[in-house]
């Protein structure tokens, strides 16, 4: 089991044995936000710290493997499911990055992909409730604190941060814009998971006490919905639909993911309320 720390060290944990930790890492400056393994090679994982940096690291090694800077705080720093080499993360600069460390270090290190979450094709405004006036333009950039890979679609990924916004990107046409947006959350979203069970439902967690679920409706296209959208143009954002929420959390929800054994639908959530919540999807869904 990995830990990222406040104090910029990341430990490792095994339950078999006495002694913990059985790794102690010290090379990030500041606090570290995230650890992720990689879930196709399974011997290296990555950390991403405040100190602008994300870390590749080896369990048996007492040094990192690998330091590729993003000069922002990085929030999220996770391996694609479908590539040992592929690496993603996103930053306090709002920005979707992808290095793909197969490529020469050169001066990008590793750098293959930029994309703008806040970008002009990626501004989305909430549609104006009956009754109520237009929304007003879109916010600046905002912070973006999590991200995940489609668990089924490879190119595919899920962003949301303080603008309280999900949007999901194709890496193969970061000028496109976001494939989808879903609004609805009304504080920051602070992490997302996208279902191991079926390609268009993902959970979210936020600093709003709620836990949703949505659909990027991508099983509408009746095909590859991130290339119907390449071929389509920049026309703008498919708006998701929220399905359901779970709202038994008393403070900020900063963690959620689903249970990859057993009936599909059951997953966990964590908040400041010092409570982990086990629950059904299915049991909230409308």
């Amino acid at each position: 089991m990995l830990v990222a720390s406040g104090d910029g060290s990341v430990k490792l944990f095994d339950s078999a044995l006495n002694d913990f930790p059985v790794q102690n890492w010290r090379e990030h400056n500041r606090e570290v936000f995230s650890v992720h393994w990689n879930l196709v090679s399974k011997d290296r994982f990555c950390s991403s710290s405040w100190d602008g940096t994300v870390k590749v690291w080896a369990p048996e090694r007492p040094t990192s493997l690998l330091t590729l800077p993003t000069h922002s705080c990085t929030y999220s720093a996770a391996f694609s499911p479908h590539s040992p080499d592929l690496l993603s993360c996103v930053t306090s600069d709002s920005y979707v990055r992808v290095f793909d460390l197969r490529t020469p270090a050169s001066a990008s290190n590793h750098l293959t992909v930029q994309i703008p979450i806040h970008g002009p094709a990626s501004t989305v405004v909430p549609p104006a409730k009956p009754g109520m006036p237009p929304a007003p333009a879109a916010a600046p950039p905002a912070e973006a604190l999590t991200h995940d890979w489609n668990k089924y679609r490879p190119t595919v990924v899920a962003v949301a941060g303080v603008d309280r916004t999900i949007r999901t990107f194709d890496i193969r046409a970061p000028q496109q814009g976001p494939l989808a947006a879903m609004v609805g959350h009304d504080y920051a979203v602070r992490k997302l998971a996208w279902s191991p069970h079926l390609s268009d439902l993902l959970l979210s967690a936020s600093y709003d006490m709620t836990c949703r679920i949505w659909s990027d409706r991508s099983e509408k296209s009746g095909g590859d919905a991130a290339a119907d959208h390449m071929r389509a143009g920049p026309a703008g954002p498919v708006m998701g639909a929220e399905l359901g929420r779970m709202g038994h959390h008393t403070e900020f929800v900063t963690g959620v993911d689903w249970c990859l054994f057993g009936s599909e639908g059951w997953c966990a959530s964590v908040g400041w309320d010092e409570k982990l919540c086990v629950w059904d999807v299915r049991a909230f869904m409308g």
